[in-house]
């Protein structure tokens, strides 16, 4: 199983470290399957409007909603990224050679998101990238069994290990 995760401490950092990976290997010819983060800043707020881009070429989906000036709760849109999941398992099923996910959240640790994508990924023997937060530490290893390579938050790095778990296939 070729199968590794990063983590990035800054706000966005590892959507953008992920965005970056992503199309080094797509200009190097590599044809990836999954979703890229992109966060557009909400003006006089904190919040930030969340996208991603289904890998290799589109569309754009916005998976979260705004739930109003004095909300609290969760703005991820759910619809929205089962939206981005099915998208991407189409890409998947008409062929790639890795899957790169934006992040392994919340969903996926509750058994939703991308997690079947990711499963149906490494069923296929292809490698697959990553992004976790420390909230979802546990359930990923849970999931992985402890599988999963961890890799430093630095793109030639992570681009490298793609490289060489492509050369593996």
């Amino acid at each position: 199983m070729q199968f590794a995760y990063v983590m990035a401490e800054g706000r966005g950092d590892m959507d953008a470290l992920l965005q970056k990976v992503a199309q080094i290997l797509m200009d190097e010819g590599a044809r990836p399957a999954g979703t890229v983060q992109v966060n557009t800043e909400i003006s006089q707020t904190d919040l930030c409007d969340m996208d991603v881009r289904i890998l290799p070429a589109g569309p754009v989906i916005r998976i979260s909603q705004s739930l109003g000036a004095n909300s609290k709760g969760c703005r991820l849109d759910p619809d929205a990224l089962e939206q981005a999941v099915a998208q991407t398992r189409a890409v998947l099923e008409r062929g790639a050679d890795c899957l790169i996910v934006n992040k392994f959240g919340k969903h996926e640790a509750d058994g939703r998101g991308f997690r079947d994508v990711i499963a149906a990924a490494l069923e296929q023997g292809l490698p697959v990238l990553t992004g976790l937060n420390k909230h979802n530490i546990a359930a990923f290893e849970a999931f992985t069994g402890g599988a999963a390579v961890a890799l430093p938050p630095d793109a030639e790095k992570l681009v490298q290990w793609m490289r060489d778990a492509l050369q593996v296939q």
